[in-house]
């Protein structure tokens, strides 16, 4: 048996053109909320891979991992064991078109970054992990609206509406990370194509958003069908969304 463990693919962050009214900052503050929650990830699953789960039972998010957050990033914001629990529904694998699959596993995470002036802004997440697909749900509460992230894009970015709310869909590049168990360094090297969602959380596009990211175990392209069908029932269940 080999001492090298696969991990699963992650969504890399993407890399924006710069335009004006949006700082070189903000554009990095993009790319670490696409990807904040790896290294909670990277515990979850090293814990429960010992933890007797019945391997014919869902996953739980009883295991999420916590980040302790300053007064400012925790105020009026959702938590990422919210976010699991909206995400690991019971019928989270027929929405993505694999119903004889379920949660494989499922954690969460409270993670913040700072911007470039030093606010610490909270960027909470849930992961849950099936044999086909990944999805990831997480939270920004910046300044930025969609509208502005949409600018950032540029062409890849599809205009779309989500529930009443502005969206924008794209692709992100995922990356594969492998560790050996015997010693030595990890490694990364490209992975398949992620789908991403960036949904804002009010009808007014008023700054911050929910997003919604699907990508195959296996490497292929995601559905976009089955994406969208996961955010327009998972979304509603989250903490703090607002109906127009």
């Amino acid at each position: 048996m080999s001492d090298r463990l696969a991990v699963s693919e992650r969504p890399e962050a993407a890399q924006p053109e710069e335009e004006p009214g949006l700082n070189w900052g903000a554009q990095v503050l993009l790319a670490l909320v696409l990807c904040g929650g790896l290294a909670g990830g990277l515990w979850y699953m090293g814990q429960s891979s010992g933890s007797g789960q019945a391997a014919d039972k869902p996953a739980s998010c009883s295991e999420s991992d916590k980040k302790a957050l300053t007064k400012p990033a925790r105020a009026r914001h959702v938590t990422g064991d919210q976010l699991c629990e909206a995400l690991n529904r019971a019928d989270l694998p027929a929405l993505l078109g694999t119903p004889a699959e379920h949660a494989q596993t499922a954690y969460g995470s409270d993670s913040s970054v700072k911007s470039a002036g030093g606010t610490e802004i909270a960027t909470p997440e849930a992961t849950v992990d099936l044999t086909t697909y990944s999805v990831k749900l997480s939270a920004s509460y910046d300044h930025m609206t969609v509208d502005q992230f949409a600018g950032l894009e540029g062409p890849r970015a599809e205009r779309k509406t989500i529930l009443g709310h502005r969206a924008v869909l794209y692709s992100d590049q995922t990356i594969k990370i492998g560790f050996n168990l015997g010693g030595g360094d990890a490694t990364t090297a490209p992975g398949g194509i992620a789908r991403t969602l960036v949904i804002a959380p009010d009808a007014k596009d008023s700054g911050g958003s929910y997003e919604v990211a699907l990508w195959r175990q296996d490497g292929g392209l995601p559905d976009d069908a089955a994406l969208l069908r996961v955010a327009e029932q998972v979304l509603p269940a989250v903490p703090g969304w607002n109906a127009p």
